[in-house]
């Protein structure tokens, strides 16, 4: 076997948060075979197998007893261009925003949107994850996924993944999928989308009245680099809550206390809040309980000073989201995997 299988690892390097636990058996898998062998390795320990990417949509609250198995594949290609078009296939293990430059780089627009997301090219059809008004699903062609019940390859195309707000079939059937690359549609002629969140005014300000997709993704990266924490510098996932859906009658309802309420209906008839601004009224931007706490700039956040643990964030969590509940009759949902 060519797997490096290593025994009681630290997962702290491995995961955004920076909670410091430890895994009982830990590889990195560089190849499909490497991905069988892991397979194979953890069927005849009788041990439960759990894949990692970037580590970004991760909260660990213990030593796992697993194998720990890191996608580290990388490569990019293009393998189809046409009528201005290019389907690009980029392997589980790349990362995600210096994949999205190389694109910008390449003269392929679509991605400028998704800019300085953390994580990996494996891990984001899992959740289908977006910014500014884009989400994987606008760029989507299709994945490589192995079964992981049989080691059989399938391609899943964009009606088979199952999309939603951040949502997708990987993520209701967990156990079964893992991703191994994905591929995606860009074009050469930009489709800007600058009319959601602060993007149009940043280009504005910059006095930029004709924007390239570089441009875009310039200004949304510097965006979220005053609103979110670099997680190398302070431990964190990214957004922690979806911004939950609600029915029209209780957006109504709340914003009768709270005529400031932050909303955008839907198509199907429902209205979607936001989850930072009611966690911010509620009082918790900022707020920290030892090394656990809510980000002083970005309430959506929750962020690691140190030493937490994962059970404390998991904790506060649960607190945010009881207080919310109670105050709104709003359930917040939360975004990263909690193991």
């Amino acid at each position: 076997m060519t797997l490096y299988v290593q025994p009681d690892v630290s997962l702290k390097p491995f995961n955004t948060f920076g909670v410091d636990v430890r895994a009982r058996l830990f590889a990195q898998a560089r190849s499909d075979d490497d991905v069988r062998q892991a397979l194979a390795y953890s069927q005849a320990h009788g041990l439960p197998l759990l894949i990692v990417g970037g580590g970004s949509n991760l909260l660990l609250t213990g030593d796992i007893d697993a194998l720990v198995l890191r996608m580290s594949s990388r490569g990019i290609r293009i393998v189809h261009e046409d009528c201005g078009h290019a389907v690009v296939e980029a392997e589980a293990g790349e990362p995600w925003h210096p994949f999205v430059q190389d694109m910008l780089a390449r003269g392929l627009a679509g991605l400028e949107n998704l800019s300085l997301i953390p994580g990996t090219v494996g891990a984001a059809p899992m959740q289908n994850i977006g910014a500014y008004g884009v989400e994987i699903k606008d760029v989507f062609h299709s994945l490589t996924a192995m079964d992981r019940q049989t080691g059989q390859l399938r391609e899943f195309s964009l009606q088979d993944c199952a999309f939603g707000y951040r949502d997708s079939v990987f993520k209701h059937d967990a156990g079964r999928w893992l991703i191994l690359r994905v591929k995606f549609r860009l074009s050469y002629s930009a489709d800007l989308h600058l009319d959601y969140g602060p993007v149009r005014q940043r280009l504005d300000a910059l006095g930029i009245k004709q924007p390239t997709p570089i441009d875009v993704s310039r200004a949304i990266c510097a965006i979220r680099s005053e609103k979110l924490p670099d997680p190398t510098i302070l431990g964190n996932a990214g957004s922690f809550f979806k911004n939950p859906l609600v029915s029209a009658e209780l957006a109504g309802l709340i914003k009768q206390t709270h005529p400031g309420l932050v909303s955008y209906p839907q198509p199907e008839g429902r209205v979607k809040l936001a989850a930072g601004w009611l966690i911010e009224q509620a009082g918790w931007k900022g707020f920290r309980d030892g090394d656990a706490g809510v980000h002083q700039l970005q309430s959506l956040v929750l962020v690691n000073y140190g030493a937490a643990s994962g059970a404390e964030l998991l904790g506060l969590a649960r607190r945010i989201q009881a207080d919310i509940a109670e105050r709104f009759g709003v359930e917040l949902e939360m975004e990263p995997n909690v193991y």
